[in-house]
């Protein structure tokens, strides 16, 4: 045939083989043309993740997968179905975030709740102590009992917490100051130079941290009753109003051998000292002293069981927070209409825990208790930033000093409109630096219109925006057990952010012994359900 060639092989004996076959085969997609079978796409194969006792002999034939799986183990990835594991505080210790706090943003009812319970669990685990500073619903006190942890309850008639109680920080001055004296007298007898330099450095160091310690103390206390004022009023107090306060406090530590309450306080402003009515500005006339402190002495007394907030904060503190143990403070017995009441006890909560876990770290600093780190869950948040003015600054100075303050945070609030509805622009942008800030952000349901907001505050594709808007679709109705349910495609789906990388999509895995943990809806069953 023209233009073709053939070859003949010759044998050994000298004569010629028929001519050898031309074999077509299959290029890599299979056979190329109309008809005949060629894979245009091909499907990227799964990616699995096993240790090396599990899938050695498979090697060389094994590719690794990009989910990480450093922390609490929490479930699959959607798509692969590859183990994903993730925690804030173990991500910030090896490097992967620089900022051990997660912000969990998803509609209600989706899971978030149960995502942050699972991860404090896991956390507990490991030696880091939980601490739940206001739970509302209740979603974290059967989990945190379970533990052998701390149940502190909060509400009108249902537990106090004195906001002018300066917690552990007075005996631990009082400890910080011993050891300065102790270190002094071992510097006197000590023979060798250098070591009693360093005796009387470590002096000096305990006495600088009483000293901030107490100053800090003072300074919460400070911070938390112009808080609850601005509760009160929904406005701010005055700058005069703030420094009235401020110096009463130090006159109420000067002449009370005890821990003062809000009572006491208003005591104070009433016998009129000269240090008050310097800052009032009264010129020596009583009658302008008391039109200066009359609307300061009016927000107080509704603080001091003669309002709505009743004696939650005007009475002796029930039960001081233990850190030896996990910690809730249940706030379940504050009604949902009552929602002023429930920011203040938030607020109040969240404020002596920080103030709380800054002692212990500060005693851990001087060498007189063992180092120990926390992950503190401030859960509705948004309650919080919509209960008055300025309270933005508040939670904002509250949430700044995790890293430096060995604490992992977790913020969980349910859309970026919470943190949109505030008044001012200025709010707005601090709300939405707790987002920016957090070292991972963690998305679970949410509608398209949430998309513009969020991407002002984390980077998200036109995939990962799809994805996150399938969730919150209703789903469809199927016959379950005999009844109607709900099949939502996003319960218990969540996909972590960190920074400008893709996100990992997650499907929610719970143990046996979890599932009765996070059941939330326990009075919707009959008695006869277990």
């Amino acid at each position: 045939m023209f233009g073709s060639k053939t070859t003949h092989k010759r044998t050994p004996a000298g004569t010629r083989t028929l001519p050898a076959a031309v074999v077509r085969r299959p290029g890599l997609r299979g056979w190329r043309g109309r008809g005949q079978g060629e894979a245009v796409y091909v499907t990227a194969a799964d990616e699995w993740r096993g240790t090396s006792v599990q899938v050695c002999g498979l090697w060389p034939f094994v590719g690794g997968s990009g989910t990480p799986i450093v922390g609490v183990p929490i479930g699959v990835h959607t798509d692969t179905g590859a183990p994903f594991g993730g925690d804030p505080i173990s991500w910030f210790m090896h490097g992967m975030i620089n900022n051990p706090s997660m912000f969990v943003l998803g509609l209600p009812h989706y899971g978030k709740s149960t995502l942050v319970r699972h991860i404090v669990l896991g956390l507990a685990g490991r030696g880091i102590n939980p601490l739940i500073l206001g739970d509302l619903k209740p979603d974290y006190v059967d989990l945190i009992r379970a533990l052998g942890g701390q149940v502190i309850s909060l509400g009108p008639g249902r537990g106090h917490l004195n906001v002018l109680d300066p917690g552990e920080a007075t005996g631990a001055a009082v400890r910080l100051l011993a050891s300065a004296e102790e270190h002094r007298a071992k510097a006197n007898r000590a023979t060798e130079q250098e070591a009693a330099a360093q005796l009387l450095a470590a002096a000096v160091k305990a006495e600088k941290l009483a000293e901030q310690l107490m100053a800090d103390s003072h300074n919460r206390r400070l911070n938390m009753i112009t808080a609850l004022i601005t509760i009160v009023r929904n406005a701010k107090p005055s700058a005069h109003e703030e420094s009235l306060i401020d110096r009463a406090l130090h006159i109420l530590d000067e002449r009370l051998d005890r821990v003062p309450l809000i009572g006491d306080l208003i005591e104070v402003i009433k016998d009129a000292p000269d240090e008050l009515r310097a800052i009032a500005l009264d010129r020596g006339d009583m009658s302008r002293y008391l039109d200066a402190t009359d609307q300061l002495r009016q927000s107080l007394y509704s603080l001091d069981g003669s309002g709505r907030f009743s004696d939650m904060f005007s009475q002796p503190t029930d039960q001081p927070m233990d850190l030896t143990k996990p910690v809730v403070f249940d706030l379940s017995g504050i009604s949902d209409t009552q929602r002023d009441i429930q920011a203040a006890s938030l607020l109040a909560c969240w404020s002596t825990g920080f103030a709380t876990v800054q002692v212990a770290h500060t005693l851990a600093d001087a060498g007189l208790e063992p180092r120990r780190n926390y992950f503190v869950v401030m859960d509705e948040l948004w309650r919080a930033l919509r209960s008055g003015e300025g309270m933005v600054d508040r939670v904002d100075s509250l949430t700044r000093l995790n890293r430096t303050e060995g604490v992992g945070q977790a913020m969980i609030t349910h859309t970026m409109s919470d943190l949109e509805a505030l008044p001012t622009e200025s709010e707005r942008m601090k709300a939405r630096g707790f987002v920016e800030r957090s070292g991972m952000v963690v998305c679970g349901a949410l509608p398209s219109g949430e998309m513009e907001k969020l991407n002002k505050a984390v980077t998200l594709s036109r995939a990962e925006q799809a994805r996150l808007i399938s969730w919150a679709d209703p789903g469809s109705w199927t016959d379950v057990g005999g009844s109607r349910k709900r099949v939502r495609p996003g319960l218990g789906k969540f996909l972590f952010k960190v920074g400008g990388r893709p996100g990992v999509p997650v499907a929610l895995k719970l143990t046996s012994v979890e599932e009765s943990l996070h059941d939330t809806n326990k009075r919707w069953h009959d008695e006869g359900e277990n």
